[in-house]
């Protein structure tokens, strides 16, 4: 039953609470079962293993019900979730490590199809297809480096950093999103970044960065962002995205003491001149 639900209904928050391990069928068992080792513990073949990861983003797959999330650090990594029937037992989880020269997801979504978009501190956009993978995704391997062909990593607008040769660029993304409803007008499930070191939302279409520069106020840095159709009959002007620059210290952007954070609507028009 929906966690809400019981709270709704019981009022009781011990109830409605729900957790489960994060379980890798390292065994190739199939499901969730057995005995498992522990994160500081090597691989068992014979045994299940859990794995010791937090998630920075969470998006439910609206495919197969599935829950992703998107774990820190380097190279960091995005990690699978099935519940099964009966949550925690049946639970079983599969992680995929990001491969260079991508590094560090962060803000992360997923696509109607099942992708995974991440804002990358590489100065990437990361897409994990779990459908590229060619090989097993459970046994004694599985364990994160086994699928790099699943990533595709798009670079994001902007010059690389200085002495760094990699594919990438300086932009450093806070957050992703995806807009599987087409709330913006490019089309349903168009992923976006935030690019705060361009004051931008940007967008991918067909493999290709779209910088939706804010040229005012100066200092943009978006840390959240979502669409919205106020009317779907209303052409461009009932659809939109809408995005907040709110750095912790607002006082520093552009208007000095008293300015405060703010909520930027974005809409694309058909031409510069529409009204």
């Amino acid at each position: 039953m929906d966690q809400y639900k019981v709270l709704e209904e019981t009022g009781d928050e011990v109830k409605a609470q729900g957790w489960t391990a994060f379980i890798l069928d390292t065994n190739g068992l199939g499901h969730r079962g057995g005995d498992y080792v522990e994160p500081n513990q090597p691989v068992d073949p014979a045994k299940q293993k859990r794995i010791r990861v937090g998630f920075y983003a969470v998006a439910p797959n609206p495919g197969d019900g599935t829950v992703w999330g998107s774990v820190t650090g380097y190279p960091g990594s995005v990690v699978r979730v099935d519940p099964g029937s009966s949550p925690p037992a049946t639970a079983l989880s599969e992680i995929y490590e990001v491969p260079l020269p991508g590094f560090s997801p962060r803000g992360a979504d997923i696509d109607s199809k099942g992708v995974m978009w991440s804002a990358l501190a590489s100065g990437h956009l990361g897409a994990f297809d779990r459908s590229k993978c060619k090989g097993p995704l459970n046994g004694p391997n599985a364990t994160g480096k086994h699928c790099p062909e699943g990533w595709t990593l798009y670079p994001l607008p902007g010059p690389q950093l200085g002495g760094v040769e990699e594919n990438g660029s300086g932009e450093t993304p806070y957050y992703a999103w995806v807009d599987q409803h087409n709330t913006f007008g490019l089309g349903n499930d168009v992923p976006f970044a935030t690019g705060n070191q361009n004051d931008s939302l940007i967008a991918l279409k067909d493999g290709k960065p779209i910088n939706l520069v804010v040229p005012y106020p100066m200092g943009f840095w978006a840390k959240a962002l979502d669409g919205r159709i106020d009317d779907p009959n209303g052409g461009w002007k009932g659809r939109g995205v809408w995005s907040n620059t709110g750095n912790r210290t607002p006082f520093h952007l552009e208007g000095g003491k008293g300015t405060t954070p703010k909520v930027v609507h974005f809409q694309m028009r058909p031409d510069p001149l529409a009204r």
